[in-house]
């Protein structure tokens, strides 16, 4: 995967700033299990009010075998995309995160799925 790529790509949509701020405060730089609040990380980098073309952007950089959905693998190392030294989420976070997006079960998250989760 290339996160760098992915990070130059997700900055024009939210602030390295704004970013980091949020991954601060949900502790993706330090291994505290258990403790990423996806729905925090979103309000706080802004990406909870973007519109849905800007959404479905991110998406798409997440989205990175771009095969349209986002799957288990992709989702834990998503923070990557923000920053190269942000922790992969546990197997917890991740399955938490992904039901939260999963609108048909089908253990992935479509692009048309429930994006407000984002």
């Amino acid at each position: 995967m290339c996160h760098i790529n992915s990070q130059l790509q997700l900055s024009h949509l939210i602030t390295s700033r704004r970013a980091l701020m949020a991954m601060n405060k949900t502790c993706v730089f330090v291994p505290a299990a258990d403790s990423f609040d996806y729905k925090k990380f979103f309000k706080t980098c802004g990406l909870a009010s973007k519109s849905s073309d800007e959404v479905k952007k991110a998406f798409a950089i997440i989205d990175q075998d771009n095969s349209g959905f986002i799957e288990e693998e992709e989702l834990k190392l998503f923070l990557q995309n923000f920053s190269a030294g942000a922790r992969a989420l546990t197997d917890k976070e991740t399955k938490t995160f992904l039901s939260a997006g999963d609108s048909d079960g089908d253990g992935k998250i479509g692009v048309d799925g429930k994006t407000s989760s984002f």
